[in-house]
């Protein structure tokens, strides 16, 4: 990520931090920021990818769909940042996706690639 890219995206954290939703996906530092973002949202979809997996970066544009169409926060974070997160949301294979409702756990995904259509309709029903 260049200083300009990873400024814009301290940024949106900062501001999803405080309360506000994005309209793109917030890249999350370690698991301060995750605990954070979940207090301070009622729906947060959550990402868990590593640097180099391809499936990852083929999930972020639809990561960023599921942003602007959904009610739900979305961030990615690289537990390689924060190991604990490993054991804590049980990551045996990346992208693992989590969904977390109310600051619960209320879903998660650990199947590879997932469609727009797919992820919409997961974080949709979760949402209620």
């Amino acid at each position: 990520m260049t200083d300009s890219a990873a400024t814009g995206s301290d940024e949106r954290l900062e501001a999803a931090l405080a309360g506000d939703r994005p309209d793109r996906p917030v890249y999350l530092r370690d698991a301060a920021d995750l605990d954070a973002l979940v207090a301070a949202h009622d729906l947060v979809l959550v990402e868990f990818y590593t640097e180099g997996c391809g499936i990852c970066a083929s999930m972020e544009p639809v990561l960023g769909t599921v942003a602007r169409a959904t009610d739900a926060v979305v961030a990615l974070c690289n537990p390689r940042d924060d190991p604990p997160l490993v054991e804590r949301f049980d990551v045996r294979s990346v992208p693992t996706l989590v969904v977390f409702r109310d600051g619960e756990v209320a879903g998660r995904l650990a199947e590879g690639f997932v469609s727009t259509d797919d992820l919409v309709g997961f974080v949709e029903r979760h949402a209620r």
